[in-house]
């Protein structure tokens, strides 16, 4: 079995002790992973949230990410939300899959009788499943002598290939609504807070604590152009057992886009992004979007400047983004009509 610890070091023990949950660069366009408490913090009555990236084709079998949510208010006073998250992460040779199905409620408190501060407080209970393709890997007893035959027994008594764990998560949101064009929002969110073990065999590996801070606005700065800056401070993991606090996987994005509105009248909508961001010792991307209607849709791109570079070629990954809000129709309630004086 020695071989086989050895191997799995190689190809996917990189993942798997750290116990490092996936990153977005689109990340406030992922608003259920950033924070529980973002279910429901939207206008309108249902959001649907699509997400796709593709990393490090250049270096090796590319890293493949698909996200899928959904939110809603549930009751008639909107101060109950909910939300499901669905993501499903490939890497690797040996098609290390993460399939993870999350859901979120969270409560809205309004700080003010007219709502323009509010604290959204969530919670996040997740069950995660892991799972390898053990038929993907080669091992030295398939070397015939002359070649490589993988048709040879591997000599290996394989006895776990997947592992499902369950998690839990908390987390706040303050939200400052001046009006349409003069908002931010800052957040804090507490994950995987039971420390999950994703250990295959019998070692004992944690999923480590996530904490994630964020801050985000949009400010008028023409009569057509706004700014929209941000910021997500996200920590992982700990420097061995008698470090207190220090984080071992740190990511700080901070950057802003630009948006452009073309249209806003009689019912109809359109706007253009463009945005600029950096990532701490990784990446800097680029991301552009646009808004039609109820329906955006954006793409961000990372170029590489890590130690990688020399593999990466400086090419990092490629990121879509989908979002739709549903708006129901809802009708008047008339009480009573007035009778003209001339029936």
């Amino acid at each position: 079995m020695k071989k086989v610890y050895y191997l799995l070091s190689l190809l996917i023990l990189p993942f798997l002790s750290g116990a490092q949950d996936i990153h977005w660069s689109q990340f406030n366009d992922n608003p259920l992973f950033q924070n529980p408490g973002n279910a429901g913090n939207f206008n309108g009555d249902v959001r649907f949230v699509g997400n796709y990236r593709d990393q490090w084709r250049r270096v090796t079998v590319p890293f493949s990410t698909i996200n899928a949510t959904v939110d809603a208010k549930l009751l008639k006073h909107k101060a109950l939300s909910g939300g499901l998250m669905l993501f499903h992460d490939a890497v690797g040779d040996g098609k290390f899959r993460t399939t993870e199905v999350q859901a979120n409620i969270s409560y809205l408190l309004k700080l003010s009788s007219d709502s323009v501060h509010t604290l959204r407080s969530g919670i996040n209970l997740g069950m995660n499943h892991r799972q390898l393709v053990f038929n993907n890997f080669y091992f030295d007893n398939q070397y015939d002598g002359i070649q490589f035959n993988p048709g040879l027994p591997t000599g290996e008594f394989l006895t776990s290939d997947k592992k499902t764990n369950f998690s839990i998560g908390v987390g706040a949101v303050y939200r400052y609504h001046r009006d349409k064009r003069f908002n931010f929002s800052a957040g804090v969110g507490l994950f995987n807070l039971n420390k999950p073990n994703q250990g295959f065999y019998n070692d004992v590996i944690r999923r480590d604590i996530r904490v994630n801070i964020f801050g985000e606005g949009l400010f008028k700065v023409h009569f057509d152009w706004d700014i929209l800056p941000t910021i997500s401070l996200s920590v992982q993991g700990k420097k061995g057992e008698g470090a207190k606090g220090i984080g071992l996987y740190r990511e700080n994005i901070i950057g802003a886009r630009a948006k452009y509105t073309l249209v806003n009248r009689l019912g109809e909508y359109r706007a253009l992004y463009g945005g600029l961001f950096y990532r701490n010792r990784d990446a800097a991307y680029i991301s552009v979007g646009m808004d039609y209607q109820s329906l955006f849709v954006g793409i961000s791109y990372d170029i590489n400047f890590s130690k990688l570079v020399p593999a990466s070629n400086a090419r990092g990954g490629i990121e879509f983004a989908v979002r739709y809000i549903l708006n129901r129709f809802k009708p008047k309630k008339i009480i009573h009509r007035i009778c003209p004086d001339y029936i």
